[in-house]
């Protein structure tokens, strides 16, 4: 079982190998207890997507980690590959700019709301 950091250079060597662009690392962990970190990654065509996910799927499989889910597959536009603590969204430019992410989780950092002190 690889460590946080280690499934995360792992997916990011992934898709390095099939030369993803604009790849983003956020860490989502003080914002959601479903996963700890979202890796974001351009592809250039449908075909470029579905390689992406495929190669980060092989690649984590061959590591001992489990793939828990894949979404997006029939339009390619943005496939999902869930892989427990780690999301990894392989996306074209033109929905990577409609859905803007790492804007979205970059705001709900800013928002979350802070702590009251207990009075002592």
């Amino acid at each position: 079982m690889l460590t946080p950091e280690e499934k995360i250079k792992a997916i990011v060597d992934a898709l390095e190998d099939i030369k993803a662009t604009d790849i983003t690392v956020i860490d989502t962990s003080k914002l959601s207890s479903l996963f700890d970190s979202m890796v974001i990654a351009s592809a250039t065509s449908t075909r470029q997507t579905k390689a992406l996910a495929d190669n980060v799927v092989v690649k984590l499989k061959e590591l001992g980690e489990e793939v828990y889910g894949r979404e997006g597959e029939d339009s390619g536009e943005w496939i999902l590959v869930d892989l427990g603590e780690v999301l990894v969204h392989v996306m074209q430019p033109a929905t990577r700019t409609y859905y803007n992410l790492e804007e979205l989780w970059s705001k709900a950092q800013a928002a979350r709301p802070k702590l009251a002190k207990l009075p002592e």
